[in-house]
């Protein structure tokens, strides 16, 4: 499975960004999402979504950001809204594949100035 993702940029703080990840591969998905790192930290989960379109959230982007897709599980998306200088970070799509493992996107980097 490879991801691509785009979309990040430069934003100010109370604007919004809408990220997109592309999935393809000839093997199956259960679910995609988003995590994030911010450099001397550990990465975080943001979130996440099923082919049965159930979706998770971190608690800080918790009604901020919402996570969108396809049912096929081809193309994810995460709207994220409100945005605040701590949501900076690279974001980086990934995959977790029905066959097991976790596939992951190059990462793309958002920028929040406050």
């Amino acid at each position: 499975v490879q991801l691509q993702a785009s979309g990040g940029g430069l934003v100010q703080a109370g604007g919004s960004l809408r990220l997109s990840c592309a999935v393809s591969g000839v093997f199956s998905v259960k679910s995609l999402g988003w995590y994030r790192q911010v450099p001397g930290k550990q990465r975080e989960l943001v979130a996440t979504m099923t082919g049965r379109g159930t979706t998770n959230y971190a608690g800080a982007v918790r009604g901020r950001f919402e996570i969108t897709g396809d049912n096929a599980l081809k193309m994810v998306y995460l709207q994220m809204n409100s945005l605040k200088p701590e949501d900076a970070g690279v974001y980086y799509c990934f995959a977790d594949n029905i066959g097991g493992g976790t596939s992951w996107g190059q990462g793309t980097l958002v920028t929040v100035s406050s």
